[in-house]
């Protein structure tokens, strides 16, 4: 079994969106770990809040079929991805770190995943996985967060 740590989000019915993506993650893989849901705000482009939290789950899937499995469940929450990089999303879930591989440069699958240094990412999965190292750092994640420019910034938590 292999362990996968993944940011979800969603600023388009981010509460249903992210209930029901959670639901399908439990009934596929099992008992996962949780992080609380923060309220951000758009990074890179003018849209809506989104809704974010980390989650970890254990799977015998590899990293390309993991990454598969998500699009497949993004798409079928309406994911639109003929717009730009950076837009609103109904959906949006990415494996950051997945056991201590490192994949650059493979396809669209990249572990440690870039995204890691923003807040809405960092904050949930330091969280939950304060202790792991992200591969190429040798730093932890609570370690990275309590390095991070918006460490004291005000995130509010969401009840799903």
């Amino acid at each position: 079994m292999s362990k996968a740590y993944l940011s979800l989000g969603s600023n388009r019915d981010p509460e249903q969106h992210l209930r029901e993506a959670i639901a399908a993650l439990r009934r596929h893989f099992g008992a996962m770990v949780l992080s609380p849901v923060y309220r951000t705000r758009a990074v890179g482009f003018d849209g809506g809040d989104f809704l974010n939290a980390a989650a970890i789950i254990e799977t015998t899937l590899d990293p390309f079929a993991l990454n598969a499995w998500l699009h497949a469940l993004e798409d079928a929450h309406g994911r639109d991805r003929s717009g730009p990089r950076f837009g609103d999303r109904t959906l949006d879930i990415d494996i950051v770190l997945f056991d201590d591989r490192v994949l650059q440069g493979e396809g669209h699958l990249q572990i440690p995943r870039d995204e890691l240094k923003h807040a809405f990412v960092l904050r949930p999965l330091a969280e939950i996985a304060p202790d792991t190292v992200v591969p190429g750092t040798g730093r932890t994640l609570a370690q990275l967060w309590d390095a991070h420019p918006d460490r004291h910034a005000v995130m509010a938590r969401i009840e799903l």
